[in-house]
This record gives structure tokens, C-alpha cells and sequence, in this order.
């Protein structure tokens, strides 16, 4: 049996089982590499030199950690938790505004989320400063948490997908050079008119999470409400003001050094290219500003760094799981059968490209890192089936982000789970994987197939 699938079916099983992902992809690893030939030895030392492949992010999200933790102490959340408290009314809301109160938070967590890739290219980091002091509100206004995980996903892939600033910049021009090293030249500009049909796919995906499949009230006994005092009230009027209260302890120069330490993180980050270097330049503002004791900095510094290394370790464990995959050498084997397969068959190609694409996401955890893999033989199928050069970079591009919503390794899915578990009552396979999954792995097949069809 092919390694690749293999090892993901294995891999899909024990996350399913609620075995741990790192452990789930050290095992489908060892599969891999047996199913692949290579050995148990050799296997192990794939797996260890890949991992240094995703070093540098998991040191990244690390920091990010600790500079939202830092940022806390500002009082910049608490008062955002009381703007919002201040949208849904002092007034209990009937069963209709209940309705519509529910779904314009869950579109307003999805609108910030976009903004993180794009605008304020932070990316996953806003999640642990915004997300868990809301939690008490998502409480009291009985909001599917299923419905916040799938808008904060929304966020973290469909702009990158069609919007070519910050991380979509990375990711359009990953594309485009990859296509062009294997034989078709194409310009990164071509991207966002070429992911637009997928793009839509993402949003009808959004839009049924959000008004059909958790529209409906889900009621959280007391004992699932956060134990953050700021979000400890039992109805959105009682914790706005606990929270206000709260945040008025902040002094403006604590706010000031907030509102710096952001806009200097960004500065960095994108001056240098690199997150350690942001949230390390981010760090030192809120430092210099003396916020916090220096005793207490290190704890929340700790605190901070331990709610995202965690996010980091799946991430290195998945750079060793898509080495040993590459190793194996049966991805490239698996696209050449399916090319052999399909004969002249454009829409039956279309639609094993998507797939292929969809399972070697799955595997790996990274969109990004799925480019260079399948453009290999992609491009070269496509030109040779007569597929135009849009409809390719459709195809290179919906391919390359199917399976980033709904991978257990994907920090897609990891970042909403992060925020939304702070209180331990959020299951990351089943309330962000699985519900991710459904939502936009199924529209982004349907809508990219449509777009290799039409363009």
C-alpha cells in the first residue's frame, strides 16, 4: 500500500481515538517509513533532521506566547472584552436579537482573524490575547464554540489565499515560483484573480457554520466558563462592568506601552522578515515600560511561552512526519500513478489533483510546505491535459490550502483550539478539526474544481 496513504489513514485513526497528535504522528511516521522501506533507523533519522525544519517556528509561536501573555497586563483585552460586552446590550436579549447577537460576534471573531494575516500580519498570536477573555461572553450568549473555531479558521486561510499582502504575499509568490521552476512562467499577480472561485468556496463554508450547522444555542454549565476573573460573569451586562472595572486599574502610559509594543512588533516583523525578532522587540517595549514587577515578568513570561509551545512541538513533529513522507519517496510516486490513471480526463484529473492536495495537507499540516510537492508533477500534468496556465495556479493554489482547515497539525486548527481550550472544555478534534474540515475542505473541492473547469 502507498506510504502516504498509509500512514495518513493511521494518523487520521488514532487523532480520531483522541491519541495525542505527537504521538499519533510519531507512529503513522514509523508506518511511513516501514511501508516505504526505508527502516526503523533510518526513519527515526529522517524524522529528527526534520524537525529542525519548523525550529524556528515553534521558537517563533513561543515568543508570540509570551508577548500576548505580557500584553494582558497592559489591560488592552479586558477593555476590548467590555467593548464587546457593551454590543450585546445591558438588557437580556429575546430569542430573535439572541439569534442575531450570536452571529455578529461569530462574523466579527472571522473579520479579526482576517486581519491577522493581511493587515496586521501577526497570524495565530492575536488569538491567545483575544479568544480566552471572551470566553465568559461566548457563555452567556450561548454561542457554539464550534461556530468561533470555524471563523477563526476562515481567518487564517482564505485571505492568504486570495489577498497577496502579508502571509498571502508569502504564499502567492511560493506558488508562483514553484510553477515556474517546473516549467510554466507564471506571475504571483495571477493568483488572487485565479483563487477567487475558491475563495467563494471558503465563504459559503463560513456562512452554513455560522447560520445552519451551529446557529443554535449551546448552553455551558457554570462549570465551563473560564476561571479568569475578568471573565467570570454570568451574563454579558454583570461582566462588562467586572471587566471595565478591571481594566480601569490600567494606567494610560500602561496602555501607551501596549498600543508601542504592537505597532514596534509589527515594524520588526516586517522590516526583518521574522516573528522572534518582532515579538522579542515587542518584549522589550513592555520591559522598558516596567508594566509588571520583574518578578512577575518571568511568570507571565513562562505562562505565555507554555500556552503556545505547544502549538510548536506538533509543529516540529509534523516537519519530521512530512520528511519521512518525502522520504519515501511515495508522494511522488502516488501523483504519477494518478496521472496514469486519468488519461485525458481533465475533470476526472482535476479532481485527483484536489485530492492529492487535500492528503498531503492533511499529512504534513502546511499549505506552504505543500507547494513544492505537488507542483513537481501538477504543473506538468496540467500543461500536458491542456489545462489553461489560471486554471493551473487555481488548481497548484486550492490544492496546496485544501486540508489546512481540519489537519490535527495545522496551526490552523491548533491556534483556535489554543484559545477556545483555555478553559479545557474545547476537544480539538472534535469541536475544530472535524467541524473545519466539513465546512471547507468539502466547498474548497467543489469550488476548485469548478475553477479548473471555468478559468
Amino acid at each position: 500500500m502507498n506510504a502516504v496513504l498509509l500512514s495518513i489513514a493511521i494518523l487520521f485513526a488514532l487523532s480520531l481515538c483522541r491519541v495525542h497528535i505527537v504521538m499519533a504522528m510519531l507512529i503513522s511516521a514509523v508506518a511511513a517509513g516501514l511501508a516505504g522501506g526505508l527502516g526503523v533507523t533510518p526513519t527515526i533519522d529522517v524524522f529528527t533532521e526534520g524537525l529542525k525544519d519548523n525550529a524556528s517556528i515553534a521558537l517563533s509561536y513561543a515568543l508570540l506566547g509570551a508577548f500576548a501573555a505580557a500584553l494582558t497586563e497592559t489591560g488592552l483585552p479586558e477593555r476590548i472584552v467590555h467593548r464587546a460586552g457593551l454590543l450585546v446590550g445591558r438588557k437580556q436579549a429575546g430569542a430573535q436579537t439572541g439569534h442575531i447577537t450570536r452571529f455578529a460576534v461569530v462574523l466579527a471573531i472571522a473579520f479579526m482573524a482576517c486581519l491577522s494575516q493581511n493587515v496586521v500580519p501577526v497570524h495565530i498570536a492575536f488569538i491567545p490575547v483575544l479568544i480566552p477573555p471572551l470566553l465568559g461572553l461566548f457563555n452567556s450568549l450561548h454561542i457554539d464554540r464550534r461556530a468561533i473555531a470555524n471563523a477563526l479558521t476562515f481567518g487564517l486561510i482564505m485571505p492568504y489565499m486570495l489577498i497577496p499582502v502579508g502571509f498571502g504575499a508569502i504564499f502567492h509568490e511560493t506558488v508562483a515560483s514553484n510553477m515556474t521552476q517546473n516549467g510554466l512562467q507564471v506571475d504571483a499577480s495571477m493568483l488572487p484573480r485565479a483563487m477567487l472561485i475558491p475563495a467563494m468556496g471558503m465563504i459559503a463554508g463560513l456562512l452554513i457554520a455560522t447560520f445552519l450547522s451551529y446557529r443554535k444555542a449551546r448552553n455551558y454549565s457554570s462549570s465551563q466558563t473560564t476561571s479568569d476573573p475578568f471573565v467570570a460573569g454570568q451574563n454579558a451586562s454583570i461582566q462588562a462592568d467586572a471587566v471595565f472595572t478591571a481594566a480601569k486599574k490600567g494606567s494610560t502610559r500602561m496602555t501607551i506601552a501596549g498600543l508601542l509594543s504592537i505597532a514596534v512588533m509589527l515594524t520588526v516583523q516586517l522590516s526583518t522578515g521574522s516573528m522572534i525578532y518582532g515579538a522579542g522587540a515587542g518584549l522589550a517595549i513592555l520591559l522598558l515600560a516596567k508594566i509588571m514587577p520583574r518578578d512577575r515578568s518571568d511568570r507571565v513570561f513562562s505562562d505565555g511561552m507554555r500556552s503556545m509551545a505547544y502549538i510548536g512541538f506538533v509543529m516540529m513533529s509534523a516537519a519530521g512526519f512530512g520528511a519521512v513522507l518525502r522520504a519515501t519517496g511515495d508522494i511522488e510516486s502516488l501523483v504519477q500513478a494518478c496521472a496514469s490513471f486519468v488519461g485525458d480526463n481533465r475533470a476526472f484529473a482535476a479532481i485527483l489533483m484536489l485530492a492529492i492536495g487535500l492528503l498531503v495537507t492533511l499529512g504534513i499540516g502546511s499549505s506552504f510546505s505543500t507547494i513544492p510537492l505537488i507542483a513537481t508533477v501538477f504543473v506538468p500534468l496540467a500543461m500536458k491535459l491542456g489545462f489553461s496556465p489560471l486554471a493551473t495556479v487555481s488548481l497548484i493554489g486550492t490544492a496546496a490550502a485544501l486540508g489546512d482547515a481540519g489537519s490535527p497539525a495545522s496551526d490552523s486548527t491548533l491556534g483556535p483550539t489554543a484559545g477556545l481550550n483555555a478553559d479545557g472544555h474545547h476537544d480539538h478534534i472534535w469541536d475544530t478539526c472535524v467541524p473545519t474540515f466539513l465546512h471547507y475542505n468539502v466547498p474548497l473541492l467543489i469550488f476548485g474544481f469548478i475553477a479548473a473547469m471555468l478559468l
